[in-house]
């Protein structure tokens, strides 16, 4: 199965105005620079004086490319990764030229112009790398948390509305009620699971069959549901918990408010090698307000991030009262079927 990707492309440079991307630029090049002056030296006899005499010029030199990457951060987020970090090379480079400039005219330059900006034009390079390989470390245990975070924003909602169902038809209809909460359980076990892979969308089915069965037990006939899955490719893993929150949106914008029955069509279909997911449903005159309409979308949208990057795409319509919801993404089969 699919999981999180762990290779997620970072899109930019280190935000040279935190301070905390200052001080572990400050600590890197200080610690490389008493290791060069320890490697050099063969031993630790007079290491801190050098090490002194050195960063008189180093010092500066950081700060002025820090400050100078610090105004131009913005516009070198335009540029891809390799152009940006051969800027950053660049400006590195010309400040080291312009610094030892003005050293060497107080008389005070203690190497050469050639030693100082091989260093520095090193060092740069170094400390992007470390950044970028920072940076993606830790970049897959904050997507896992943030879709765990995701997911959990789900639960208290469909816990709410569930309930609501099988207490309305308890007293009257037990042996439904009984039925209701054993779907209701099962329900649960897929929720509480780790939802950190790629699932069957006969999975997703078989759990949004499940909600809209509860679902009826408020609404009645006045929730119909229409599956066409003819031109589904055979199935195809999708995110988890990906179906039944864009239908528990639709029953609860669309169906619920409404004085009249409603529909929701759920259609799938193969496009080259994407998978086309349409679900659309009828709109009262008078709905629910959109922000919470707004909140599901949007979560599922980030939750499509996550799985897929940019290879996920989202958009919503409405056209002659319907309300349209379309997600295209690249179609992985069931490799367990």
């Amino acid at each position: 199965m699919t999981s999180i990707p762990g290779n997620f492309e970072t899109s930019h440079l280190p935000d040279f105005r935190t301070v905390v991307i200052w001080l572990r630029i400050i600590g890197m090049v200080n610690a490389g620079l008493a290791l060069g002056i320890l490697a050099a030296n063969q031993g630790a006899a007079n290491i801190f004086n050098k090490w002194v005499a050195a960063a008189v010029f180093v010092e500066p030199l950081i700060l002025l490319c820090l400050s100078a990457l610090y105004l131009v951060a913005h516009w070198l987020a335009q540029f891809p990764r390799r152009a940006a970090r051969a800027l950053v090379v660049l400006m590195v480079l010309l400040a080291t030229a312009a610094l030892h400039g003005a050293y060497d005219m107080l008389g005070g330059a203690q190497f050469g112009l050639d030693t100082a900006a091989l260093w520095a034009a090193l060092s740069a390079y170094l400390v992007l790398v470390w950044l970028d390989l920072l940076e993606r470390a830790q970049t897959p245990a904050l997507a896992e948390a943030k879709l765990l975070a995701l997911t959990a924003r789900i639960r208290p909602h469909f816990l709410f509305n569930t309930l609501n169902a099988v207490l309305g038809v308890m007293r009257t209809e037990p042996k439904r009620a009984e039925t209701a909460i054993e779907e209701l359980s099962d329900l649960f076990r897929v929720l509480m699971r780790e939802n950190r892979t790629l699932v069957p969308l006969s999975e997703e089915i078989a759990v949004a069959r499940q909600y809209l069965n509860l679902e009826r037990l408020r609404l009645g006939d006045r929730i119909q549901v229409q599956w066409d899955m003819t031109s589904c490719p055979p199935d195809p893993m999708v995110p988890p918990l990906m179906l039944q929150p864009l239908l528990e949106n639709a029953v609860y914008h669309g169906i619920e408010p409404s004085q009249t029955p409603g529909d929701i069509l759920i259609r799938c279909e193969q496009v080259g090698a994407k998978v086309r997911l349409e679900l659309s449903n009828s709109m009262a005159l008078e709905g629910r307000q959109s922000q919470g309409n707004q909140m599901a979308l949007t979560n599922i949208r980030e939750r499509l991030l996550l799985f897929f990057q940019l290879e996920a795409v989202m958009t919503t319509s409405i056209r002659q009262n319907r309300f349209y919801v379309l997600l295209e993404f690249p179609y992985q089969p069931n490799n367990a079927a």
